[in-house]
């Protein structure tokens, strides 16, 4: 399928079929393409639990609105967001880039200080937040990476947060769990949505061009 193909086939999916596992290599090419994903200021502030423990997937679904995909998929994917940003953090990323690169920029080095002068200073729950949104922006890479493997998915924000932090231990390492993405195969006699067109804003109403 070509790219635009793929986003017509995927969809929420609502039954993942418990039997069937990704193959890894899939699984690790969506977790590439959110990697690569853009990021305000380069950052990456945030990480992806990849669970695929059934225990800890079963102490999870009550606190997900008991939502089947949880327990039925294959790989669960847990975007968690730095709960705050530190000099720390910040420096971690930009010696990160200088080291890979092989040099020094001034005007690089400028826009360090302007973020460790602003971001440390800033409300946590503020950097939290905007955190938070680098997370969407790297998992809407991985539901279009996922639709191109053919592998099912389903983006949630669907459930108490503060209780799977706790049961992921999340607070201990300064993340915040933002979104679940349940990483299967499609279950086509048991999912009520799977043969309902897919129904979209038509383009004069989505789109406004100004020239």
């Amino acid at each position: 399928m070509d790219l635009f193909d793929s986003l017509r086939w995927r969809y929420a999916t609502k039954k993942m079929d418990p039997n069937q596992v990704v193959p890894q290599e899939k699984v690790e090419r969506i977790l590439e393409a959110a990697r690569l994903a853009p990021t305000s200021s380069g950052l990456q502030p945030f990480e992806i639990i990849v669970v695929t423990n059934r225990e800890i997937r079963e102490r999870i679904k009550p606190i997900a609105w008991n939502q089947t995909q949880v327990t039925d998929c294959s790989h669960l994917l847990v975007f968690a967001a730095w709960d705050n940003y530190t000099a720390e953090r910040i420096n971690m990323m930009f010696d990160l880039t200088n080291q890979e690169r092989g040099v020094k920029y001034q005007g690089w080095e400028d826009y360090r200080k302007m973020l460790l002068d602003t971001y440390p200073a800033r409300d946590p729950e503020q950097n939290f937040q905007h955190a938070a949104k680098q997370a969407y922006i790297a998992m809407g890479v991985a539901l279009v990476a996922a639709a191109v493997e053919e592998v099912d998915s389903t983006p949630m924000e669907g459930f108490d947060a503060k209780a799977l932090d706790g049961i992921l231990n999340l607070a201990a390492r300064g993340l915040r769990s933002v979104l679940m993405m349940p990483l299967g195969y499609r279950e086509v006699e048991n999912d009520w949505l799977v043969n309902l067109k897919k129904v979209r804003k038509h383009r004069e109403q989505f789109v406004t061009e100004l020239s």
